[in-house]
């Protein structure tokens, strides 16, 4: 059951009751609206699509979106709400809407998230053992105490933690009233169409806090258009005049004047050019003033690597900003959280090893590896009550590998961001188990050499989850750049979507080009060219490899190794024959 004063939302059996003179009241509300209002109770403290809002109650039917607005004056009239002063519900023109109250669970304890945040799969919900860089972000806010202004770059891969520590630096600024905080979400697809998306979240924000009556007469006396485009200003479905930057930047400089004021800006590989235009005026204005600016992005991400890389170089250079990135957890960071996400101080054994060599520190990761744990009945709870406890069924050893499904699908959204030949590239690079040369990528799409290498090079500069690893020495001579994925879910996703045909084609193709390669030394590869030629299912010719393999291990007295070649080119032809 979930509280926001003086209200409580029973989902269980679809009822809402109101505290009136020590009693529970019943507010009768249809399902739908009732949907409605549990949604946004669910999701407090950021902005609900309306898209969003139809796609989770109408999954498998089209309703028209007005339908939300019937549903809102009802809520609102059951909740006693204004839509110009709202208290619960809050209107984002154009947009959606957005729980403003904060929310509990029956017990007390505090779920708001802070104003601004959004939930997603980018960030794990739970935070955990990031003391340094949370302690590093309070000695920031001490000097934005003493006047002097901020801008902070966090900088991580997906679902390394950034919202999380964003999470708890707010929460602990805004618990100890140290500071005020607003908090802006750029948004894929919305930065260039438009301008100032996250500011203006963030501005509403601003207006709708207790105490917001402040905000929007500053906003009204130094930056009125600004306060236009915002819900609280009168008539603001209205055309607005324009906005400029000196005045929004003033008036924020006003509202830090006495007050830290903490600026959040989120997934800012998404914003469009003129916020990142507003953050380099705030950073070189010159005024002292209590404003922190704290801005979270990927590194090396597609949408980030022109304007906001020039931006984020200038600011560093100039000493105008700071920068602060996220490591991977280590192995006892790793333990630590798994022991939060289950609710349990002793962890099986092999456990935490386990999940950290999969998920590679990657705290998003490794909670999905265990959900998939879980699903699979690998990891159970036994036990009754206060004595349940969480045991592996089976060894580590024999989990399948796989990509858990979240996981995937998180994948496939970055991936699908791409061009069609930047998918192709990374496509074959997935062939190579480990890391991916230039030249195998070549020859997997039959393409030139150097070109290969160039487009190898524009996406390990581009995105977060491909790097250039080094370089290799080829017979003759050649040199030929090689490069390895952040993460092997990247590569087991990209391996995956490949269709069967294309695939065996792409392995035949690599296993006939390192003979080439290596013609006269076909025996230092022949090992590699069988691994190729199985994947592609041309059974006999990875047999003639496996064979000359072992032979080659037997002239150099590796007998053992010998051995298991054989025995697994009888393997295939077993296999082959019983096909």
């Amino acid at each position: 059951m979930k509280q926001f004063e003086p209200f409580r939302l029973d989902a269980a059996n679809s009822r809402l009751w109101r505290r009136d003179a020590q009693q529970d009241a019943p507010i009768v509300l249809p399902p739908k609206p009732f949907a409605v209002l549990r949604y946004l109770v669910d999701n407090p403290g950021r902005l609900i699509t309306h898209d969003e809002l139809l796609d989770a109650l109408w999954p498998e039917t089209y309703v028209q979106p007005q339908v939300l607005r019937t549903y809102m004056l009802e809520l609102r009239k059951a909740l006693g709400d204004d839509a110009e002063n709202p208290r619960f519900i809050q209107t984002l023109p154009k947009r959606g809407y957005c729980f403003v109250a904060p929310v509990t669970d029956w017990n007390g304890t505090e779920r708001r998230a802070p104003l601004g945040t959004a939930l997603s799969m980018e960030e794990p919900a739970r935070f955990v053992n990031r003391t340094e860089e949370l302690a590093q972000l309070q000695r920031e806010l001490k000097h934005v105490s003493a006047g002097e202004r901020r801008v902070i770059f966090l900088v991580g891969e997906a679902g390394i933690g950034k919202t999380a520590l964003v999470d708890a630096f707010c929460g602990q600024a805004m618990t100890a009233g140290t500071a005020s905080v607003a908090r802006g979400q750029c948004v894929p697809g919305v930065g260039g169409r438009e301008d100032f998306y996250p500011l203006l979240e963030a501005l509403s924000q601003l207006c709708a806090l207790p105490g917001g009556e402040e905000a929007r007469q500053v906003l009204a006396q130094m930056a009125p258009a600004w306060l236009a485009h915002t819900p609280q200003a009168p008539g603001a479905d209205a055309a607005a005049p324009d906005r400029t930057i000196a005045g929004l930047s003033a008036a924020l400089e006003c509202l830090a004047a006495e007050q830290p004021l903490i600026l959040v800006l989120e997934d800012l590989h998404w914003a469009d050019g003129a916020t990142l235009d507003v953050i380099s005026a705030l950073a070189r204005r010159r005024a002292r003033t209590k404003l922190m600016l704290l801005a979270t992005y990927r590194p090396r991400s597609e949408a980030s690597e022109t304007p906001l890389k020039s931006l984020r170089h200038d600011l560093l250079i100039r000493k105008l900003g700071g920068e602060f990135v996220l490591a991977p957890l280590s192995r006892l960071s790793m333990a630590g959280l798994l022991s939060e996400q289950l609710s349990q101080k002793i962890l099986p054994n092999g456990l935490a090893e386990f999940v950290h060599r999969r998920s590679e520190g990657n705290p998003l990761f490794a909670i999905a590896i265990v959900e998939h744990l879980i699903a699979q009945g690998t990891l159970v709870r036994k036990g009754e009550n206060g004595a349940a406890a969480w045991e592996l069924r089976r060894g580590l050893e024999q989990v399948e590998a796989g990509v858990p499904e979240g996981l995937v699908q998180m994948v496939e959204l970055e991936i699908d961001r791409l061009s069609s030949e930047q998918q192709r590239v990374l496509e074959a690079g997935s062939l190579m188990p480990v890391a991916f040369p230039a030249w195998a990528v070549a020859a997997a799409l039959a393409c030139d050499e150097a070109e290969s290498e160039e487009m190898c090079d524009g996406l390990a500069r581009r995105l977060h989850f491909v790097e250039r690893a080094g370089e290799d020495e080829l017979p003759g001579g050649m040199r030929s750049a090689f490069y390895a994925f952040a993460h092997e879910v990247y590569r087991e996703v990209l391996y995956r979507r490949q269709a069967a045909p294309r695939r065996a084609q792409r392995h035949v193709r690599i296993a006939e080009r390192l003979g080439e390669l290596f013609k006269g030394r076909e025996a230092d590869v022949t090992r590699e060219m069988a691994m190729h030629f199985e994947a592609a299912g041309s059974w006999k010719r990875a047999v003639e490899a496996l064979r000359l393999a072992a032979q080659h291990a037997e002239r150099r007295h590796a007998h053992a190794e010998s051995a298991e070649l054989r025995q697994r080119a009888e393997r295939i032809e077993m296999r082959e024959i019983g096909a």
